[in-house]
């Protein structure tokens, strides 16, 4: 399950920079792209939730990873709702960049992720 939540998560972002390049360029199908990114953000959260669930026991730190995976894709969908609109999204683009270091930082240095930091 860890390779399909990983897998899922990687294809998000590609899709995410996809739409972003769509809706820059003024792209009539860029709609679609972001349908598409928007059924990939509840793939993630099922493959989480699998994954969180699956856990004998739930530490706080799982809790607080899912929380901040949340909240790398609402940052995701601010900035490319920002781009559709042809707003500035430096905001979000910070809150994107912290949260995704947060929460990669927090998938490598759990036991169910890889063992780089331990």
């Amino acid at each position: 399950m860890t390779h399909a939540h990983i897998t899922t998560w990687v294809i998000a972002f590609i899709l995410f920079f996809v739409s972003l390049s769509m809706y820059k360029a003024h792209s009539p199908k860029a709609k679609i792209a972001h349908m598409v990114l928007r059924l990939f953000y509840l793939l993630i959260i099922a493959t989480g939730a699998m994954l969180l669930f699956s856990l004998y026991s739930i530490s706080a730190l799982y809790i607080v990873k899912a929380i901040v995976g949340l909240w790398v894709i609402v940052a995701m969908e601010m900035v490319t709702v920002r781009a559709k609109k042809g707003e500035r999204a430096q905001s979000a683009w910070i809150q994107l960049v912290l949260a995704f270091v947060l929460v990669l930082y927090l998938g490598l240095k759990l036991p169910l992720g890889f063992h780089v930091f331990s």
